[in-house]
C-alpha cells in the first residue's frame, strides 16, 4: 500500500505562465459548464468548506479574464458574484456557535456548513477564506464588475473583517494558518478603503499579528514557529502558514513576515528528507497539503536558497481543491490566484550550509528532533522512523529495556565535511534507571549514498543493544510505499529485525497495512481530525525495530554500536575503535574519525577524513 497523502515533490510542478494559463483554461470550461441559472459555481456534491467555494471560482474566472479577455467571462463573474452576495452571506448568528463575543451583531459571516447549527465551529476559518476570495475579486474588479456590485462586495468584505476581529474570539482553533490568513485579509482589504478607513484596518491587522500570533509562537528544534492546532508544526498546515506569510510580505512589505517566513522555511528544510517525506503533527501526522503550500515553499525557498519545494504534497490537489470525484472545487482558490500572480521561480538546489537538526548529502538524510535524536533517517530510498521499546521512542542504546536517548543536560553538536564525506557528532548526557550519568556520543557519517551510525557509551550492564530505527516507507516512483523490513543494513555486532509479539492498538507491527497516522489517531484522546496524533503515537508501547548488538573487541569500559545503512548485509561492516590520547579513533572501510576531548567551551571535537588520508 502507499501513503494516501504524499504523492510527489511539489517543485516538480511547472511554474511558467503557459502552465498557469492551461490551468485557468480548464477552470474556465468547467465553471462555464457548471454555472446554474442562479450563478452558483459550487461543486454539486459540496457539503463542507462551502462558504467560500463559489466565490473562489468567481475569483479565478476574474483572473482568467484579465489574462485572456475571454468574452464569456464577464457575465459569469457578475452572476457568480451576485449568487454569493445573495445566497452565501449570513448576518444572523449561527445557532450553537460557541465563540461569539457580541451576540446579534448583524455582521456578515460565511458558514462551514450551510445548514444552521450543523457544524458552526468551522465558521471562523470559513469567513477568513470568504474574505480572501472577496479581496481577490475586488483586486480584479476593474473593467469587470460594476460599481454597485463592487461597493456591495466591499461592504461585505469589511463586514467579514469586523465579524472576525470584533464579534468573535480571534483564532478560536489556535491554528496559525487561519490567523495569519485573517491578517492577510485585513491587509488586502485596507488597500481598497479610503486612507482614513484603510489605515486603521492595516494597523489592526499588524497589531493582531504581533499580539495574537507572534507572541504565541512555539519553539521546536531551535526555531520559534507559528502554532498549528496547539503544536509547533503540522505537515498539512505548517506549509500553508508559510504561504500566508509569503502573501503577507508580498502585499505589505513588512519585514516581520519575511523574517518569520525565513525561520519557518529553514525549519521545514531541516526536517524534510531529501525525497520530501515527513511525518508528525498535532492535527495530521501524514496528511500533506499541495497547491495551498506552493506559494510559501516557492517564495521562501528562493529567499533562503533551499529546495524546500521537495516537500511531498498531495497531487490530487495539485493546482486547486477537488471534490471526491476529482472535480473542481473553489475552496482555498485564493492560493492559486496568488501563486499565479507571484513570479518567483522554484529553487531546486539544496542548501549547503550545515543545519543543526539535519545531516543531508546526496540521497541520504538524517533529521533530528528537539533532543537531537533522529526522527527520520532516509537511505537507499527507504525512510526509517524512530522505533519504540517499552513506550520509549527514539534511536539509541537500550539496556535491560531502558532507552538512553533523553538528554539530562546540554546537547553538543559538531559538523564536519571532508573528502566527499559529511558527518555530525552528537554528544548528550543521559541518566538511566540507576541514576548514573553517562555520555552518549553518536557519530553519523555519509558519503551521499550510505550512512554509518556509530554510538559510543560507557559500558552498559545487562542485555544491551542499539535501537536503530523502524523501516517505514520506500520511495516508489513519485509515491511512498509502506514496508516492514530493510535489507540494506549491516551491523558490526549482531543485527536483528524484531516485531511486537503482542497485538493491540499500542503495538505497531510495520508488516501490517496500518499507517502511522491511523495508529496514532486510534490512540489520540479526541476523534480523528481533532485529536493530536503526535500525542496518540507517544502511547505506542512497542514497534517493529532494527536492533544492533555491541561491536566486538572494543576499548575497555566502552560499548560501541556500529550500523551501516544503504548496502546489503552481505557486504561486511568492519569498524575499529581505539583510544588516541584523550580521544577515540574510529576507522571503517570508508571513513576515519577522531573524537577528541571537548574544547574549552565544552564543545565536542571531530576530525573527519577518508581512510586513505
Amino acid at each position: 500500500m502507499h501513503l494516501p497523502h504524499q504523492h510527489g515533490q511539489l517543485h516538480h510542478l511547472p511554474d511558467d505562465p503557459a502552465a498557469y494559463d492551461a490551468v485557468l483554461a480548464g477552470v474556465t470550461e468547467t465553471a462555464l459548464s457548471r454555472i446554474t441559472p442562479e450563478g452558483n459555481l459550487e461543486h454539486p456534491a459540496a457539503r463542507e468548506d462551502i462558504g467560500d467555494t463559489s466565490l473562489g471560482i468567481t475569483s479565478l474566472l476574474a483572473l482568467a479574464w484579465h489574462r485572456t479577455k475571454d468574452p464569456r467571462l464577464p457575465e459569469a463573474v457578475r452572476r457568480g458574484l451576485a449568487f454569493h452576495l445573495r445566497s452565501r452571506v449570513f448576518t444572523e448568528d449561527n445557532p450553537g456557535y460557541p465563540n461569539l463575543t457580541v451576540r446579534d451583531s448583524g455582521l456578515p459571516c460565511a458558514r462551514y456548513v450551510l445548514q444552521a447549527g450543523a457544524h458552526p465551529v468551522g465558521d471562523w476559518p470559513s469567513t477568513v477564506w470568504a474574505l480572501l476570495q472577496a479581496v481577490n475579486v475586488l483586486d480584479a474588479a476593474d473593467g469587470l464588475v460594476g460599481e454597485e456590485q463592487y461597493r456591495e462586495l466591499l461592504s461585505v468584505a469589511g463586514g467579514y473583517w469586523r465579524w472576525l476581529t470584533e464579534a468573535t474570539v480571534f483564532n478560536p482553533q489556535d491554528a496559525a494558518n487561519q490567523a495569519i490568513g485573517c491578517v492577510v485579509g485585513g491587509l488586502m482589504l485596507a488597500r481598497h478603503l479610503p486612507p482614513g478607513d484603510g489605515a486603521p484596518v492595516r494597523e489592526r491587522a499588524m497589531r493582531l499579528y504581533a499580539d495574537e500570533i507572534r507572541v504565541r509562537r512555539v519553539q521546536d528544534r531551535g526555531a520559534l514557529l507559528p502554532p498549528e492546532h496547539g503544536g509547533a508544526y503540522d505537515n498539512n498546515y505548517g506549509p500553508i502558514s508559510l504561504s500566508f506569510l509569503a502573501q503577507a510580505h508580498r502585499v505589505s512589505g513588512e519585514e516581520v513576515f519575511a523574517e518569520d517566513g525565513d525561520t519557518l522555511a529553514r525549519y521545514i528544510d531541516a526536517r524534510l528528507c531529501g525525497s520530501g517525506f515527513d511525518i508528525g503533527g498535532p492535527r495530521y501526522s501524514e496528511q500533506h497539503s499541495a497547491f495551498e503550500s506552493v506559494l510559501g515553499l516557492r517564495y521562501f525557498g528562493h529567499r533562503i536558497g533551499a529546495d524546500i519545494g521537495r516537500y511531498a504534497g498531495d497531487s490530487r490537489w495539485v493546482r486547486h481543491a477537488v471534490g471526491a470525484d476529482g472535480g473542481l472545487d473553489g475552496h482555498f482558490a485564493f492560493m492559486l490566484v496568488w501563486q499565479i500572480q507571484d513570479t518567483t521561480r522554484w529553487h531546486r538546489a539544496p542548501r549547503t550550509a550545515p543545519a543543526r537538526h539535519q545531516l543531508r548529502s546526496g540521497t541520504v538524510t538524517v533529521t533530528f528532533d528537539d533532543r537531537m535524536t533522529p526522527s527520520v533517517m532516509e537511505v537507499g530510498g527507504t525512510a526509517l522512523i524512530a522505533a519504540a521499546v517499552n513506550r520509549q521512542h527514539g534511536f539509541g542504546p537500550v539496556t535491560d529495556g531502558f532507552l538512553l536517548c533523553r538528554p539530562m543536560g546540554a546537547v553538543r553538536v559538531a559538523d564536519r565535511r571532508a573528502d566527499g564525506l559529511a558527518a555530525k557528532l552528537v554528544s548528550k548526557p543521559v541518566v538511566g534507571p540507576d541514576h548514573v550519568l553517562r555520555h552518549v556520543r553518536s557519530l553519523y557519517v555519509t558519503d551521499g549514498t550510505r550512512l554509518w551510525t556509530t554510538v559510543i557509551v560507557e559500558r552498559l550492564d545487562g542485555k544491551r543493544h542499539l535501537l536503530a530505527g523502524m523501516p517505514y516507507v520506500v520511495a516508489d516512483c513519485h509515491r511512498f510505499r509502506r514496508v516492514g523490513d530493510f535489507p540494506l543494513v549491516a551491523s558490526a555486532g549482531e543485527l536483528r529485525l524484531t516485531h511486537p509479539r503482542e497485538r493491540g492498538p499500542d503495538f505497531f507491527d510495520a508488516r501490517t497495512e496500518l499507517t502511522q497516522q491511523q495508529a496514532a489517531f486510534e490512540l489520540a484522546a479526541d476523534p480523528r481530525g481533532y485529536g493530536d496524533p503526535d500525542a496518540g503515537w507517544r502511547h505506542i508501547r512497542t514497534t517493529t525495530a532494527l536492533e544492533a548488538g555491541p561491536a566486538p573487541a572494543m576499548p575497555e569500559g566502552l560499548d560501541v554500536f556500529a550500523v551501516r545503512y544503504g548496502t546489503p548485509a552481505t557486504e561486511p561492516l568492519t569498524v575499529s575503535c581505539e583510544r588516541a590520547g584523550e580521544g577515540l579513533l574510529l576507522r571503517s572501510e570508508s571513513f576515519m574519525a577522531v573524537l577528541g576531548p571537548p574544547d574549552r567551551q565544552g564543545e565536542p571535537r571531530l576530525t573527519l577524513s577518508s581512510p586513505t588520508h
